[in-house]
Formats: structure tokens, sequence, C-alpha cells
């Protein structure tokens, strides 16, 4: 081999070394971090991981259901798909404006439920360091506190979507006897 092939090898080598540990630097960036939707719910900021968002969907036709929790918005027909929306301003005891055109539902898919949540609108998808979400505040209480991952800095109030979908007061059972 000539000097300038074993010259040009390493300097090949040494650009893929280089490649390769910016590759781990993002590795650890993303694993240090959670992408998040946040939106708006009655004038506050909240988010959910993104992982758990199946889509956003505008709020379009809903049905109410009868005899179901105030938090139950209805159902809507999402492509021939029946979903569950619930208006989690009621089930937190925030201030209902009303639906306008901007109001979406956020399609939340865990492997043992899916169903909407009701946003008032949506700010984006953001991703945020996981230092940056401190615990909530002692001084919070109320059935809100029970569903917070953590708050960050600028106010952003990460919901955990995991408790709330698992929490028995947000399933709906009716048990009707034959």
């Amino acid at each position: 081999m000539t000097e300038a092939r074993i010259k040009d090898i390493n300097r090949i080598l040494k650009e893929r070394a280089k490649e390769l540990s910016e590759a781990s630097v993002d590795q650890e960036i993303v694993e240090e971090s959670v992408e998040v939707v946040e939106f708006v719910l009655a004038y506050e900021k909240y988010a959910v991981e993104s992982a758990y968002i199946d889509e956003v969907y505008p709020m379009k036709d809903f049905t109410t259901v009868p005899g179901t929790p105030p938090f139950v918005l209805g159902i809507i027909n999402l492509r021939g798909k029946i979903l569950s929306v619930i208006d989690i301003r009621k089930f937190f005891d925030l201030p209902v404006k009303g639906l306008s055109n901007l109001n979406r539902v956020l399609v939340i898919k865990t492997p043992e439920m899916e169903l909407g949540i009701l946003s008032d609108f949506i700010l984006g998808v953001h991703v945020i360091p996981k230092k940056s979400i401190h615990p909530p505040m002692p001084t919070l209480t109320g059935i809100r506190a029970k569903y917070l991952h953590g708050v960050t800095d600028e106010g952003l109030v990460l919901l955990d979507v995991l408790k709330i979908l698992s929490d028995p007061e947000i399933i709906v059972h009716d048990d009707i006897e034959a």
C-alpha cells in the first residue's frame, strides 16, 4: 500500500469515528429529553408525551352519551371507529369556556385503552429536557396533583397519561343486569 493510500484510509476512519461519536451524543440528548405535544386547557399550558398520542383530530361533531359523568364530553366517529372523548377541564375542575373551531382532540393510545382528550387548542410539538421537569409543588392539591408528571420552569404542566387512563374514576362501566 502506498503512503497516500494509508493516509486516505486513516482520514476516512477518522471521519467515521467522528460521525459515530456525534451519533452517540445525539442518542444521549434523546434519552435525556422527552417529546411532548403542548396544548391549552382553560388558559393554562399542558403537555402529554407524544409517544402516547396517536393523532390530533379537529373537534367536529360529537354525540353526548346520557348517564355518563360530566367530564365525558361524548363520542366521535373517527373514520369509522367510535372514540370516547373526555373534557379533562371538567375532570380537573377547571373553568370551561365552551367549544370553538380551535378545539382539538388528542387521541391517546396505550395497549389497554384508546380515548380522546379535548384541548382548547394545540401550541405545538416540543422537545424538553428531562432535567427541566420538576415534581409538582407540594402545595398543589386537588385532583390535578394526582395526575401530574411534573412542571417545567416555564410553567408547562406535564400530564401523566398512564395514571389518567388507569384511574377507575375515568373508566365508565355500566353494569347492566340481564
